[in-house]
């Protein structure tokens, strides 16, 4: 079985991970913004901006994850 401390820093790990990837799929859908129809871009702009506030959340879950696992491996 795998110890909680070592579960936990995986699950921040992962949190991390989908910080990072966030970003690209904002990247990506802000320059897919700028491919499509004057009609749709304010909605495709306004997705994009959606989405590059996760990369902070994530980041913060994941420090928070972390801080959890080094307490619960110093006990």
């Amino acid at each position: 079985m795998i110890p909680n401390a070592a579960l936990l820093r995986r699950a921040a790990f992962t949190c991390r991970a989908a910080s990072v990837a966030s970003i690209g799929l904002c990247i990506g859908l802000w320059i897919r913004a700028k491919t499509v129809d004057q009609d749709e871009r304010g909605n495709a702009e306004r997705r994009a901006l959606f989405v590059g506030l996760w990369p902070p959340m994530f980041w913060l879950i994941s420090d928070t994850i972390d801080d959890a696992s080094r307490r619960l491996a110093d006990r």
